[in-house]
């Protein structure tokens, strides 16, 4: 495997804290008793939200990195934070976000930047060429990486997102619902016209 510094960075410190701080932030909202303050709804949040930074995570590991790719990345950071701002709106005055939840909101905002970024730099001819600069022309063909990831490591970062987010936040939606008779806002967080 190519011994590039920003590579062993994305691969072995982004992704393992990035994953950390997800179940961290999964053990937040149980302690603040997320099913029954702002329910089922801040836990599809949740879950897009993680959809939002599957989508890039999966074409780090899986595709050939090129202008493509990377202004998908870039517009789905920002998409992202802006569902930050939507899902902290809302939750915030329903629960209590604790100074220890902000300090894990730190790093789920900043893990994907610090992926981004690293990306870029690891393709810088592409990122320029993606904004009209530099020697090289902007491609956007899709394509798999070559040569590829180690399997081991590819399955072992899929396995780790299933453990570690999937199934958290899929458990926490559950528990939502299940506390709510299947309504996504408990009742104490509905608006009277709701």
């Amino acid at each position: 495997m190519e011994q590039d510094p920003t590579l062993l960075v994305l691969m072995y410190f982004v992704v393992p804290v990035w994953l950390m701080a997800g179940f961290a932030d999964w053990l937040c909202h149980r302690a603040t008793n997320i099913a029954t303050t702002s329910g089922a709804k801040e836990s599809v949040l949740h879950l897009l939200l993680f959809a939002e930074v599957a989508g890039p995570f999966l074409a780090a590991l899986l595709l050939d990195i090129n202008a493509l790719v990377l202004a998908f990345m870039i517009v789905m950071f920002f998409v992202h934070e802006a569902t930050t701002l939507w899902d902290l709106s809302y939750a915030v005055n329903l629960r209590e976000i604790t100074p220890i939840e902000q300090h894990v909101h730190s790093y789920l905002e900043m893990m994907p930047l610090m992926g981004v970024l690293l990306v870029a730099a690891r393709h810088w001819p592409q990122f320029l060429a993606l904004f009209g600069f530099g020697d090289e022309a902007p491609r956007f063909d899709i394509a798999l990486k070559a040569p590829p990831l180690p399997l081991a490591y590819i399955v072992s970062a899929l396995v780790a997102a299933l453990l570690f987010a999937v199934l958290p936040y899929t458990e926490e939606l559950w528990r939502g619902l299940r506390a709510n008779n299947g309504r996504f806002v408990p009742r104490a967080a509905r608006s009277p016209a709701q």
